[in-house]
């Protein structure tokens, strides 16, 4: 397994003590589109990333939203996200580019669950692209504010830690993929 990853905190604006992720990453042997394919896959996300306790989409006034309920550890509340995403292939000077974009919604006919803590501010960028071999190269810009009463150090570390392990979950689940 070849995943190099590294993130580059920055303050989270309004002092909240919480960070913005930029995140550099290397998945060998996963083509661009494979992984882009594998990211945008709800259905296959459910059986490789252990977090996922419910996601789904459905259309609300014709736009496609996503709900995600994400499992947190006890005694944490689980957390859910009701979101917009959209991923575009983009030819940048001869360069193929898979660029996913995504950020929290409010939709009304998606109210918050009792137990579940709404996570309201999120917003993800990630840009994938060959890494001139058989793997990709990722890029993820991530902010996001789980709310509740969780220190912020712990929310920091999780995130540091998490990423990497997600990226090396969705490198095994490029292997494991067939569409």
């Amino acid at each position: 397994l070849s995943c190099v990853t590294f993130s580059l905190p920055i303050l989270f604006p309004q002092q909240s003590g919480l960070y913005e992720y930029k995140i550099f990453g290397v998945l060998a042997d996963c083509s661009p589109k494979l992984c882009a394919d594998v990211y945008m896959d709800l259905d296959f996300r459910k059986q490789w990333d252990k977090y996922v306790k419910e996601l789904h989409e459905k259309t609300y006034n014709g736009e496609k939203v996503i709900y995600w309920e994400v499992k947190y550890p006890f005694p944490l509340s689980n957390r859910d996200y009701v979101y917009i995403r959209e991923c575009r292939e983009m030819d940048v000077d001869g360069r193929k580019i898979w660029v996913v974009l995504a950020q929290s919604v409010s939709v009304p006919q998606c109210p918050e669950k009792p137990g579940i803590i709404r996570v309201k501010s999120y917003k993800q960028s990630l840009a994938i692209e060959s890494d001139g071999k058989t793997g990709s190269k990722v890029y993820m810009y991530y902010v996001d504010n789980p709310g509740g009463m969780i220190p912020s150090w712990l929310v920091n570390w999780a995130a540091k830690s998490g990423v990497p392990a997600f990226l090396k979950d969705m490198q095994n689940a490029c292997r494991n993929y067939s569409k």
